[in-house]
């Protein structure tokens, strides 16, 4: 295979983050045996398994920098990509290379049966190539970042060393049910018997079942507020002062040095936390990591469009956030870190989602603390609402003024056209506009002079 057709190969496979999943679709008959035709190459990688409603990305990407700055080979595996599909499978911050996809997806091809290769998803294949390229590249650890879900994802073929949950909330509510009990317990699948385990779910209603499900599995628990707790210092992004944010962590076995975060927002000083707990459990599994690996992990981190900045005058923030949960930390993170001075400056939103997500309730809470609104869409998944729908789901008293823009470019257009030096523009509701605006944004005459980002 050329590049051009491993591409065409695996986005020829049905995909269930552009098309909205039904029950039943996600099984793991299909990647235990698509594996097996390969070798079983995730059984020969030391994979530590994360999970979340929100903050499984950042977790994944906080504790991937810690390892490489522990001088370790590191795999990660994420998803969604923001712009390049190559983006989800990386080694030491490398994305994985046109050839080597190539090679790995003609190996794949290979080894699979006509029979197998017409139900195999976009998912299954990549998470097969990421199992494929860690082990190839000799990998130290490799850090893997559940899909969707957790029992039924396609990487819970693994049996890994430890499992991260990182909190729990409501988001795909038709394949993971309508409350968090029965959100928790498709979460809790990834828990492992006798495998350690790590929880940063805070909800009453969530946290007794990730308490049930270790108990069952044998997989000894420890928990975020109960056996570990943080201390955050916001991040102060204005127009006088620039300080990062600053996280302490205290753990029933030491006090941790308070460290700089590059990742702006109280969540991620819990992801953070998480990731620092996960550091004892490999340091208790003989993994050498010492304190000065942490603060450079925490402190260089890289992972876009998580309340990002990227360009100055007016500041422009790139975030992800994409259910109700991470809606409400991004208001308090622009509340807590991107103090406006007062009869100076507005805040402007540019926001776009899928329809099958909570977008009423993400507009509540949103829709306050701007005063002006562009709703817009993206081309890159069909699951995108229009604008006009999106107007309709906006507080009554605002409707009025959103202005609704047909594509993510007029948007961005027509709010860089009104914005004065000292607004902010924000970009939320979905990792789709995000990924679609982020190299608009760079490509534009509008790039910022000062390299912020």
């Amino acid at each position: 295979m050329t590049y051009e057709e491993a591409i065409q190969f695996w986005f020829g496979r049905v995909n269930y983050e552009h098309k909205s999943p039904q029950v039943g679709d996600f099984k793991l008959d299909r990647m235990r045996r698509l594996l097996e035709l390969l070798g079983d190459p995730h059984r020969r990688l030391r994979i530590v398994h994360i999970a979340g409603s929100k903050g499984k990305g950042s977790t994944s990407a906080l504790l991937g920098a810690i390892l490489q700055a522990a001088g370790f080979r590191v795999g990660l595996f994420t998803s969604p990509h923001l712009v390049h599909v190559e983006e989800r499978i990386q080694v030491d911050c490398q994305p994985i290379g046109h050839d080597a996809l190539a090679g790995l997806m003609n190996e794949i091809r290979g080894a699979v049966p006509p029979e197998l290769e017409r139900e195999l998803t976009f998912f299954e294949i990549g998470t097969a190539l990421g199992f494929l390229h860690f082990l190839r590249r000799r990998v130290d650890f490799a850090v893997v970042e559940v899909g969707l879900g957790g029992r039924f994802d396609s990487t819970n073929v693994c049996d890994p060393m430890l499992s991260i949950i990182t909190s729990i909330s409501f988001d795909h509510t038709q394949m993971l049910g309508n409350t968090l009990a029965q959100i928790a317990f498709e979460k809790a699948g990834i828990i492992k018997p006798g495998r350690r385990a790590i929880s940063g779910v805070r909800d009453p209603e969530a946290r007794p079942v990730i308490e049930r499900v270790c108990f069952e599995r044998g997989a000894p628990l420890r928990q975020l507020d109960v056996d570990f707790r943080c201390v955050h210092q916001a991040a102060l992004m204005s127009d006088k002062n620039v300080r990062l944010a600053r996280v302490q962590v205290t753990t029933e076995r030491r006090v941790w040095p308070a460290f700089d975060m590059a990742l702006i927002g109280e969540h991620q000083a819990r992801n953070a936390t998480l990731a620092i707990a996960a550091v004892e459990e490999l340091i208790e599994a003989g993994v050498t990591i010492n304190d000065g690996a942490v603060a450079n992990g925490l402190a260089n981190v890289v992972w876009p469009a998580r309340l990002e900045i990227i360009r100055r005058e007016p500041l422009v923030v790139l975030d992800c956030a994409h259910n109700v949960a991470s809606a409400r930390a991004l208001v308090q993170a622009l509340d807590a870190s991107f103090p406006l001075e007062p009869n100076r400056g507005r805040r402007i939103l540019i926001f776009a989602g899928s329809r099958d997500k909570d977008l009423t309730g993400m507009l509540d809470v949103l829709a306050p603390k701007f005063e002006r609104i562009y709703l817009t869409s993206f081309q890159t998944s069909q699951r995108c609402e229009t604008p006009h729908q999106l107007a309709l789901q906006l507080p009554r008293v605002r409707r009025s003024t959103a202005v609704l823009c047909a594509s993510s470019a007029e948007a961005w257009r027509q709010a860089m056209d009104e914005a004065r030096a000292e607004d902010l523009i924000c970009i939320a509701g979905s990792v789709f506009l995000a990924g679609e605006m982020r190299p608009l944004i760079q490509c534009s005459h509008h790039a910022p002079r000062d390299g912020v980002g």
